[in-house]
């Protein structure tokens, strides 16, 4: 099978995944045991049954789950993702208007988990069992251990409210304007309209989060990178080209770290879809106003709409991921296309 027609029948299985994230969505979001009325109107406006009655037929919350289900489906071929409970307006506009800043977030996030994890990871390899070795794994082991809340409040207290390096939480200061809206990424923006001070306090505001948010993927990258490495090293070819003569760095570099890369193009691509949703948490500490947030306001209102909204864009993020990685897998290896 050639690389297009991998490509093909990949996609083809995308209508029945976004089929199964519509019910697996739909279903845990009205699986909570919780009264979105109460939770929306409050104690005194939910004991008035005209009150309640009129708020679950206004939301279609009186009709059977599987009726609810299939409208929303059929609302959702249409390109309407129905009305969010709290904003009052359709949840793609919320969507397009908190989804560039979490893509920004994830995007500088992975970036700094890939300059970071993937020489660490060959230098822990390449130099086994020395201290650049226990570094790396170290790196590895705190990354992965640290939970994200704990890590963004800590780092919070002491580069912000100690020592002052870094801004407040926020996409940007308050006493500056947002640029016009192009991309939905602030930086981009502010370059784009000229604002060159705009974009630099935006980019001040982006780097603490985006360490935080990138620690759990340059352990999982060192982690992949460093154990590929390792098998790599053993076999025969390399074992050659070193009896040929060839310098180390080309050998390390060329290949060993390029065959080495077949397997942690997986994890890069499963990682930035694990950053998505784990900018929930992030984007709360650092009042980033984001997916997470958006995610984390819906919630805690059972906003219906916007649940299924975000469950679905992050869901069709990680499918669309998963593709990427097997179409870069295949592309990178040709025994994946022939097997």
């Amino acid at each position: 099978m050639n690389l297009q027609g991998y490509i093909v029948r990949r996609v083809c299985m995308l209508p029945l995944m976004v089929v199964g994230i519509t019910l697996l969505t739909f279903v845990l979001s009205h699986a909570v045991p919780a009264d979105p009325v109460s939770a929306n109107l409050g104690d005194q406006a939910a004991a008035n049954p005209a009150v309640v009655a009129a708020f679950r037929h206004q939301w279609g919350l009186d009709r059977p789950l599987p009726e609810q289900y299939l409208i929303y489906v059929w609302n959702l071929v249409r390109g309407n993702m129905g009305i969010s409970i709290s904003t009052h307006q359709p949840v793609l506009i919320d969507l397009r208007e908190h989804t560039p800043a979490t893509i920004e977030l994830a995007l500088a996030a992975m970036f700094l988990s890939l300059i970071i994890g993937i020489p660490l990871g060959i230098l822990a390899a390449v130099r086994r069992d020395t201290v650049m070795d226990q570094l790396g794994r170290g790196v590895s082991l705190i990354g992965v251990s640290i939970p994200v809340f704990w890590l963004g409040i800590v780092a919070l207290f002491i580069f912000y409210a100690r020592l002052g390096w870094a801004p407040s939480a926020g996409e940007i200061s308050p006493r500056l304007p947002l640029p016009p809206f192009v991309t939905g990424f602030v930086v981009v923006d502010a370059l784009l309209a000229g604002q060159r001070a705009v974009a630099l306090d935006a980019l001040a505001h982006l780097a603490l989060p985006a360490i935080v948010l990138s620690s759990a993927s340059i352990g999982v990258i060192t982690r992949m990178m460093r154990g590929s490495m390792l098998d790599v090293l053993g076999e025969d070819y390399v074992r050659t080209a070193r009896s040929k003569g060839l310098p180390a760095r080309r050998v390390t570099l060329r290949h060993v770290a390029r065959n080495a890369l077949l397997p942690v193009i997986t994890v890069i691509a499963l990682s930035f879809g694990g950053l998505l949703s784990g900018a929930v948490v992030t984007e709360t500490v650092f009042a980033w106003p984001g997916l997470g947030s958006y995610a984390f306001q819906s919630a805690s209102s059972l906003d219906f709409p916007a649940i299924m909204g975000v469950g679905i864009v992050v869901a069709v993020v990680y499918v669309l991921m998963n593709l990427l990685s097997d179409v870069g897998y295949a592309a990178a290896d040709p025994r994946v296309r022939m097997g």
